[in-house]
């Protein structure tokens, strides 16, 4: 079984708590992100995150200024974090029966990040859909396009 440290995204981007959320925002939207790691104060200090689902229903739901916002005021913290050796389904059932789309991948320190897009896109838990041809060859075995990967 794949673990989540083969199909994390080891590139992570993160934030101080103490960021407003403007800072945040544009930080998601240069790098193409839908959530930020929040840096830890100290080593003993657990980890946090803020998606943008945060920002959506605790900043823009009320109409709070984002620029007078911080981050500690609305990130997820502590936040489930998961173990690289954890293998994949396992990461899966756990986004499933806690309802998260993503974890920090720790052990000692940050590693990165685990996302569904990883478990759907990298691994090989989920079965890839066949194309049409596939298909196609599947249903006519003797046709002369499936004999010719024979």
């Amino acid at each position: 079984m794949m673990q989540a440290q083969e199909i994390m995204t080891k590139d992570i981007i993160t934030i101080s708590g103490s960021a407003t959320i403007a800072e945040a925002v544009k930080l998601m939207k240069d790098k193409g992100l839908r959530a930020l790691i929040v840096e830890r104060r100290s080593d003993s200090d657990p980890y946090g995150i803020i998606t943008e689902t945060d920002i959506i229903y605790k900043v823009a739901a009320f109409g709070h200024d984002p620029k007078q916002m911080r981050v500690y005021e609305i990130m997820t913290k502590p936040c489930i974090t998961v173990n690289p050796d954890l293998g994949v389904e396992y990461v899966a059932r756990l986004f499933a029966s806690t309802r998260i789309r993503r974890a920090p991948v720790v052990k000692g320190g940050l590693l990165g990040i685990i996302s569904i897009s990883d478990i759907l896109n990298k691994s090989d838990f989920v079965e890839k859909p066949k194309s049409k041809f596939e298909l196609y060859c599947e249903e006519n075995p003797s046709a002369l396009e499936a004999r010719i990967y024979d």
